[in-house]
């Protein structure tokens, strides 16, 4: 009888904390930094992962950069050495909230958040605001998000050679699907 109330003690336990805590390992991330009438400049990475505390509207999210693919490795090579120096600086980290978050008014219709927080890479934050889609979707809650950065916030210098070929503004853009 006691094996079985413990057990039972520790389902409920763990059932309460799962409700609490929504995750993934496959976000995924994309951001362009192209410049018209020049070679693209985009990349993705498709194992960002994200922790969403369902209970506060917490939100972490983590990107390891050498996981960013780009079509040309020469230009996966120069983004991880030079720009994003990924051997220093090995990965971005997104810390916030999406203000007036309640699960339980989550449905299947897409809804906008407004999500406030920081940003930090190559060693440099800055706090951002942006819009946040979230809906139910069959595997669990859906969450994409589209926002611009600029290279000078994390002081990403652009060498000179290339500079009219990559945009200082880089579009980018979050999916992920939380359980």
């Amino acid at each position: 009888m006691k094996k079985i109330t413990l057990l039972f003690l520790i389902f409920i336990a763990t059932t309460a904390v799962a409700q609490e805590k929504m995750t993934t390992d496959k976000g995924i991330i994309n951001f362009e930094a192209s410049v018209p009438f020049f070679e693209e400049v985009k990349a993705i990475n498709k194992k960002a992962s994200c922790v969403l505390l369902t209970k506060t509207g917490e939100i972490t999210c983590l990107a390891i950069i050498k996981n960013f693919q780009f079509e040309r490795s020469l230009m996966e090579e120069h983004f991880n050495k030079n720009y994003m120096q990924s051997h220093r600086f090995p990965k971005a980290i997104f810390k916030g909230r999406i203000e007036k978050f309640d699960l339980k008014n989550i449905g299947s219709n897409a809804t906008e958040y407004q999500i406030t927080g920081k940003i930090t890479m190559r060693g440099k934050s800055k706090k951002i605001i942006v819009t946040g889609i979230i809906k139910k979707g069959t595997q669990g809650i859906e969450l994409s998000t589209n926002f611009p950065l600029n290279t000078d916030d994390f002081k990403i210098e652009i060498p000179f050679i290339v500079r009219s070929k990559v945009s200082k503004n880089v579009n980018t853009q979050l999916y992920c699907v939380l359980q």
